[in-house]
């Protein structure tokens, strides 16, 4: 497959915000999937994007090697390797258009109880132990069926009032895993194929520059804005699983 100029942009932006959003700015992936999706049918952009996702999962963990909390995610992962386990199989029973505006609802309602709470001076609604069940079954399903779960991990570990580099390790760890465990199903469907490593390859050096932006950022960003951007861009990648 050749491509034009303007598919050129849209990949070459997308490796820079997968490697930014690993390393810092929590959320930012989101574009990429709409960007992949403009450049190859659905199904092809999702075996595009994983192993992308995968070598910048790995600069993350090497940036935040230290930060992970594995307490949480010992109560995180166990329901999210369910769910990529039950969205493998309702591969071909569920489109992506069908689960997106779901998940974008479910994130938007719980975005504005976690605000309502915390207004009234009690717990966000996702830090629940109940929630990390949930949540992490719903987030493996989407992001095995559509790798749009970041919104979902956003709102579980920010309403855990983690400072941002333990916010930022401990998803940087979990997406690790996840994705890890994601590859073998991806393969197995054909998403995953020698030509989409080729390029892949090619666009690694975007991966590090966006690693190398969101790291400076983490550094630099108070925490409190850090905190108020990275529910933004929950909220954004919520609105445009709805559309």
């Amino acid at each position: 497959m050749s491509y034009s100029f303007p598919d050129w942009l849209l990949l070459i932006a997308s490796g820079f915000v997968i490697g930014a959003s690993k390393a810092g700015l929590i959320g930012a992936a989101i574009l990429a999937v709409p960007f992949m999706a403009m450049v190859f049918p659905a199904k092809e952009s999702t075996g595009a994007l994983l192993p992308l996702l995968c070598f910048a999962d790995v600069i993350a963990v090497i940036l935040y090697r230290y930060h992970a909390q594995w307490k949480e995610l010992g109560r995180m992962l166990p329901p999210a390797a369910a769910g990529i386990v039950a969205g493998f199989l309702l591969m071909g029973r569920i489109t992506d258009a069908q689960l997106k505006p779901v998940i974008g609802v479910i994130v938007l309602v719980l975005l504005v109880l976690n605000a309502v709470l915390k207004a009234r001076g009690k717990g966000a609604v996702t830090a629940h132990p109940v929630a990390a069940v949930v949540l992490g079954l719903l987030a493996g399903i989407t992001t095995m069926l559509a790798n749009a779960s970041g919104p979902i991990m956003i709102l579980y570990f920010l309403a855990l009032g983690f400072e941002k580099e333990k916010f930022v390790g401990t998803i940087a760890w979990f997406y690790f895993i996840i994705n890890l465990v994601k590859v073998p199903f991806s393969a197995y469907l054909g998403l995953v194929t020698v030509k989409s490593l080729g390029l892949n390859l090619v666009l690694a050096p975007t991966i590090v520059a966006g690693a190398a932006f969101g790291f400076y950022f983490v550094k630099k960003v108070p925490q409190k804005p850090f905190e108020v951007l990275t529910q933004l861009l929950a909220a954004a990648g919520a609105i445009n699983l709805l559309f």
